[in-house]
């Protein structure tokens, strides 16, 4: 900037110089600021050197410290990888002088081994010898032994696996038994409790009904208006009623006969009706009969009803109700239906609360068991899968139904009221009094478990006693000792118990009498 001022002023001070002077001006000056910029150059160049020369050091020493830091570094880690170098030989020396020990060791133990197999070897060709020698003295013993018995030596085996398998036999059987009875003793101390607890606590009936009704009347003389002139009275009362009427010389009664009980019981009460009138015609007869049997209808209702109430049964379907009702006019071996319903429906109950089981339900089971035997139409299948199906028409409980199906053995059990229903029912008609069995039946029942008991191997005789509750067996005695009629007793119960029915229980005595027999002549 002053430089510029300066040339300004020269020109003004001379003008007139002109352009020579300020040309010689300027060129000095210019080589002058040349000469300044060299020298300034010339010294940056200096200063440039000595500052790199100076980092140059630094650099130097930076690199020399960071050398210095990794030679230490790297000596120390080869150190360090040295001495456990130096460690894994020592091991290895002291891992090989122990492999030395152990190997001479197995060599020690090799060359015992050897010298013991030798004397083994030398040992069993000995007992080789030795063993030929006793099997020649054992088959020649054999040989003796088979020639003094009189038996070869399978023959005799035979002979001793039989006499084993016998003996295995007899002590399985007893021991079974024993294992039976042991399981039963709880059970059936506590079936027993229950089951007398249970009939102890129902009053029952016994058995009175039979096919006949008798009408009884004041005097003999009302049988000549009973019978009408040349029997029309008594023929249309027959042909209503569908019962045979006797008359005949029993005083003061009159016999009505019928397998009916519905029937017989109409013909009684329009009897009745009848004599009480007084008019005794067939047109009268056939009116009298049909409100009788209107009536009877409106009892079977009324008695089914009753029964229902008496028991606390509820919501029956009138349809089940009304055959409850006809099981009044229905009896089995003597024993009133309705009566058995009812005694089965209090067992179940009180059987079922003992076992904490619902006493409501094996109530209505007990009730319904036997309907099947009151359905009017005649059917084919047996009465207990009828009433089952009777249960499900008019939407009974599945127990129930169950129940009712199951308590002959017809269907499955799957309810624990099935069971209850078939037992109750057992003791209802099993028990002293409650049926009169008939003739034929019961005389066929002993005849076949005589004939049972007749049939296993060694059995002389055999008796039915006690009504078919006890059956003595008469054995030979040469044939049968005494395991063997512990085991005949068994095998007998337990063939009546699969091939048979009857009701309660039956005991089998086997008796095994010796006798010996002499003649003095």
């Amino acid at each position: 900037m002053g430089e510029v001022l300066y040339i300004i002023l020269a020109g003004l001070v001379g003008l007139g110089a002109g352009a020579a002077l300020a040309g010689v001006f300027i060129k000095n000056k210019h080589k002058q600021l040349e000469e300044e910029t060299k020298d300034k150059v010339k010294s940056m160049l200096r200063e440039a050197e000595i500052s790199a020369e100076s980092l140059k050091k630094d650099k130097m020493l930076e690199a020399k410290e960071h050398y210095l830091k990794l030679k230490s570094e790297f000596d120390e880690e080869m150190s360090n990888k040295k001495s456990i170098i130096i460690t894994n030989e020592n091991k290895v020396k002291q891992r090989e002088q122990h492999l030395a020990k152990e190997l001479e060791q197995l060599k020690r133990k090799e060359a015992e081994l050897d010298s013991k197999k030798e004397n083994l070897s030398a040992q069993l060709h000995a007992v080789q010898v030795k063993k030929e020698e006793l099997d020649k003295i054992t088959n020649q013993r054999i040989a003796d032994l088979e020639k003094i018995a009189g038996l070869t030596r399978e023959e005799a085996r035979e002979q001793l696996v039989k006499m084993l398998t016998e003996e295995a036999q007899t002590k399985a059987s007893s021991q079974i038994k024993d294992i039976l009875d042991e399981a039963k003793l709880s059970a059936t101390k506590q079936a027993k409790k229950i089951v007398l607890d249970t009939i102890q606590r129902t009053a029952t009936e016994h058995a009175v009904e039979n096919c006949v009704s008798v009408f009884n009347i004041e005097s003999d003389d009302i049988k000549g208006k009973i019978i009408g002139r040349e029997g029309r009275n008594i023929r249309a009362l027959e042909s209503a009623t569908g019962v045979e009427i006797v008359v005949d010389d029993t005083p003061e009664a009159i016999i009505i006969s019928g397998f009916d009980p519905v029937r017989r019981e109409i013909a009684r009460l329009s009897l009745h009706r009848l004599v009480q009138d007084g008019r005794i015609h067939p047109a009268r007869i056939e009116e009298v009969v049909a409100k009788t049997e209107k009536n009877i209808d409106e009892e079977i209702v009324e008695i089914g009803e009753r029964t229902c109430i008496d028991l606390g049964i509820h919501g029956l379907h009138p349809e089940l109700i009304k055959m409850v009702g006809r099981m009044r006019f229905r009896s089995s071996y003597g024993q009133n239906l309705l009566q058995h319903s009812r005694e089965v429906a209090n067992l179940s109950a009180i059987m079922a609360a003992e076992l904490g089981l619902n006493a409501k339900l094996a109530k209505r089971a007990g009730l319904l068991h036997d309907i099947g035997k009151v359905w009017p139409e005649e059917q084919e299948l047996p009465h207990a899968i009828l009433g089952m199906e009777l249960a499900k028409r008019y939407k009974e409980h599945p127990e129930v139904c169950n129940a009712i199906g199951a308590h002959h053995d017809e269907i499955e059990m799957t309810s624990m009221i099935s069971p209850i229903i078939q037992a109750c029912d057992a003791i209802s008609g099993s028990r002293p009094g409650a049926r009169r069995e008939i003739m034929d039946s019961y005389i066929k029942r002993l005849k076949e478990l005589e004939e049972l008991a007749l049939s296993f191997n060694g059995v002389n005789k055999c008796f039915a006693m006690q009504a078919g509750r006890e059956l003595r067996v008469l054995v030979d005695a040469d044939n049968v000792d005494d395991q063997t009629a512990g085991q005949l007793s068994f095998d007998i119960s337990q063939k009546i118990e699969k091939e048979m029915q009857y009701p309660g229980q039956i005991k089998i005595t086997v008796i095994r009498e010796m006798r010996a027999v002499n003649y003095a002549r």
